[in-house]
């Protein structure tokens, strides 16, 4: 029977075996799978290598304290990376058997160039990937509201910059009022990507009620911004029925999610600054409108007046001018008339001796007939001028009466108008929303909105709309 040994004499030879195949230091590519650092500075590692999604090999790693505490920040000041799980590293390392712990693998260095090359390769891989789906502009090709005022942020609620955003929003110049919800998310670490999809899935179950969503952190190190360059994170952006709006706090750092969100700004500030400027553009528009409508209605009223004015010059000079020629043309029928008379007279003049007693009556009889019919014209002839000037006079009332009125309704709907926007404006001003029964209450001079925000004993005020009153908490209780 062959030689018989022990489960500790052949760890013993397997030690021997590997310390003679790998005599000196060798350099391995592997993945962080795990990652835990215990109290007295060492560092333990699982590493993995990846066919796929499939595993192909794993081995335990340890990088002691004295090595440890000099190779990461190393690694984290050259790739702006943090050493953690999940990244690709390259180490030289020496092959260790323990007959009780096994195999694994002593770290002794590290090559930062190596992770910083991958860490861009899996960048531009997600990059690529998002753009082959079809999905990288989806967020940028929706519309944002023209006044987005209900907006849901994605912040840790003790992030600075999540109350540099809150402050710059609520206390505008202009005194525009915003409606923010928080969903609270971890913004920095390995729990960055789970807790802000998750925030998401919240916000899309309001998403026909805001207007878009924020995304914003305070400044930081740059190694922080790694969870932003995730795929999962970023396809749930593209694919966001609300435009989001990013802020993450880097001036030279443009993440994935930078790059597929509706806009990208610099800060939690530049986010708010741009929100408020959207409402600000918005006010003047509606200023300008007014303006016009205004400056509009006064040329219409303008223009109506000068045309009345110009018709009733019209109508005065037609009637002149019908008058003046029936006088003319009464005139040239009376001359005809007492130039055939006197022709006749002087054509029976030596007739009228002989003939005198019998036509003196005939003629006496036609001048009185004559004159009669002289006088009819002439009645006709007032009538006719009467009618057509009471015509006239009749169609120029019309006239004035209907461009009077189509005037009264075009100021009334503009009254009405402006009386709209001048109650929706009430509504919405804080004194009546403190008539209908809300209170504000604040605390050292700034409002509440949180149970959370206030200790027992403390003192805070809260303001009706006829008055204010001062309390202190004794109990309180959160749902």
């Amino acid at each position: 029977m062959d030689q018989k040994l022990t489960l500790s004499e052949l760890n013993k030879k397997i030690g021997e075996v590997l310390s003679g195949a790998f005599p000196v230091g060798i350099w391995v590519i592997g993945e962080i799978s795990e990652l835990k650092e215990n109290r007295n500075g060492h560092c333990y590692l699982e590493l993995i290598e990846k066919q796929g999604n499939e595993i192909i090999a794993r081995s335990r790693a340890t990088i002691w304290f004295y090595t440890f505490r000099m190779l990461k920040p190393y690694f984290e000041t050259t790739t702006g990376q943090l050493f953690s799980q999940g990244i690709k590293i390259l180490v030289q390392v020496s092959v260790e058997f323990h007959p009780s712990f096994g195999l694994s693998l002593n770290i002794r260095d590290i090559d930062p160039v190596y992770t910083v090359g991958d860490m861009a390769l899996q960048r531009n891989e997600i990059i690529s990937r998002l753009k082959a789906e079809g999905v990288f502009d989806m967020n940028r090709e929706l519309d944002l509201s023209l006044v987005p005022q209900k907006i849901a942020v994605i912040s840790s609620a003790t992030a600075a910059g999540y109350q540099d955003f809150i402050n710059q929003l609520q206390n505008n110049q202009q005194g525009y009022k915003f409606y923010t919800k928080l969903f609270q998310a971890t913004m920095q670490g390995v729990d960055t990507v789970p807790t802000i999809i998750n925030a998401l899935e919240r916000i899309y179950q309001y998403e026909d009620f805001f207007d878009a969503v924020v995304i914003i952190r305070g400044g930081g190190a740059t190694a922080d911004l790694s969870s932003f360059d995730n795929y999962d994170l970023a396809y749930h952006v593209t694919q966001f029925p609300l435009p989001v709006i990013t802020g993450i706090g880097h001036e030279k750092d443009d993440t994935i999610i930078d790059l597929v969100a509706h806009t990208r700004l610099k800060t939690p500030t530049a986010v708010a600054e741009f929100l408020i400027a959207g409402v600000d553009r918005f006010a003047n528009k509606l200023s300008e409108l007014e303006t016009g409508i205004i400056q509009y209605t006064r040329e219409i009223l303008t223009e109506k007046q000068d045309d009345l004015e110009e018709k009733a010059t019209s109508l005065s000079y037609i009637v002149k001018s019908y008058i003046s020629a029936k006088n003319s043309q009464l005139g040239k029928t009376g001359t005809r008339m007492l130039y055939s008379v006197r022709h006749f007279s002087t054509l029976k003049e030596q007739q009228s001796a002989r003939l005198k007693n019998r036509i003196f009556p005939a003629l006496k009889v036609l001048f009185s007939v004559k004159r009669n019919e002289v006088e009819q014209k002439t009645v006709y002839l007032k009538h006719d001028i009467q009618r057509i000037f009471l015509k006239r006079k009749m169609m120029a009332d019309q006239l004035n009466q209907r461009i009077g009125q189509l005037s009264e309704k075009m100021l009334e709907r503009e009254k009405e108008r402006l009386h709209f926007n001048e109650n929706t404006l009430r509504l919405v001003s804080p004194a009546n929303v403190l008539k209908r029964g809300y209170t504000i209450t604040l605390k050292e001079g700034k409002i509440i909105k949180s149970v959370e925000n206030l200790n027992i004993g403390e003192q805070i005020e809260t303001y009706f709309s006829n008055g204010k009153a001062e309390s202190r908490i004794i109990k309180k209780e959160t749902k």
